[in-house]
């Protein structure tokens, strides 16, 4: 497969969104900014967002929504690459924000649940009824870890509900093209999981004593990271370390790995009039990659 470089010197990017213009809206975690990028490589600042923005996503108002990991990791640049390592000691939670890209303006809209912090959002996703479904990645400093969790929210800043807790990484999020199920990806434990769904924000049954479905555990020294699903069902996760793409077809124990060529290679999502256009954050080193991919990946239910 080959990759395009459509921008470089982006400051660990993520949470790419694909716009109808051909342009691309991504977060820079280190850089602490939400960055639009046009087809020719230019980069303008939409905000400047203190933490660290993480996710991102369009929302049913053509607002970015954020999530915000508040400065949970302190970064290390390594032969010109940057790694991101252990919580500081004065990050003490992160938020979800809504950013008017016209102006610039960030509201924050949750930063606890139940009189709780939220530790570090990082991933998101909304439904077809305009709620989203995020993750929150947990705490870690080196010697205590704070458990992260998903959850499920409303857009105006009016419910938050954790629907799972207790995980140890949960990373990228997804949802199945019906909607029945919620795909997060654990990054420390190189897993991908599906939770069942009964209706917007509510689980389903779930396999007896046990958070929900396991599609597949990765084997080695990979971790996994953000995803996007494809049309067809299959989901295509970030991997770490055997940087590349892992797609994981939930209806079966097939694998596939496409080599990336950064280490540290965090998310991808689809555009295109096909829907066949993926770009890729290729976070070590800077850059935003392009490519054509195999199969059309699903509309998500909000664009611009």
């Amino acid at each position: 497969m080959e990759f395009e470089t459509v921008a470089e010197g982006l400051e660990f990017p993520e949470g790419p969104i694909a716009m109808a213009d051909g342009s691309l809206i991504l977060v820079e975690i280190h850089g602490q900014r939400l960055t639009r990028i046009a087809p020719d490589g230019r980069k303008t600042t939409l905000a400047d967002l203190p933490g660290g923005p993480n996710g991102a996503a369009l929302g049913p108002d053509g607002a970015v929504y954020v999530c915000n990991n508040g400065g949970r990791f302190t970064f290390t640049a390594i032969e010109g690459r940057l790694f991101p390592g252990p919580a500081p000691a004065h990050h003490k939670g992160g938020s979800i924000q809504r950013v008017d890209i016209a102006t610039g303006k960030a509201t924050t809209l949750y930063e606890t649940f139940e009189d709780r912090p939220l530790w570090a959002p990082n991933d998101i996703v909304f439904d077809k009824t305009g709620g989203f479904w995020f993750t929150d990645n947990g705490r870690n400093d080196g010697h205590t870890l704070e458990l992260g969790g998903l959850f499920y929210a409303l857009a105006d800043g009016s419910k938050i509900t954790r629907v799972r807790g207790g995980m140890i990484s949960p990373n990228g999020v997804g949802l199945s093209p019906a909607e029945d199920e919620v795909y997060v990806a654990d990054t420390a434990l190189g897993r991908l999981w599906a939770f069942a769904l009964s209706a917007p924000g509510t689980l389903g049954d779930q396999p007896f004593r046990q958070h929900g479905r396991v599609v597949s555990n990765l084997q080695g020294y990979q971790m996994v990271d953000s995803l996007a699903v494809e049309a067809g069902g299959k989901v295509c996760v970030a991997t770490l370390m055997n940087g590349g793409i892992t797609v994981f077809d939930p209806a079966s124990e097939a694998v596939e790995h496409i080599l990336v060529p950064d280490r540290l290679t965090t998310n991808i999502c689809f555009g295109g009039a096909d829907m066949r256009d993926a770009w890729i954050t290729a976070s070590s080193t800077g850059k935003l990659l392009k490519t054509r991919w195999p199969r059309p990946g699903l509309k998500l239910n909000f664009s611009a």
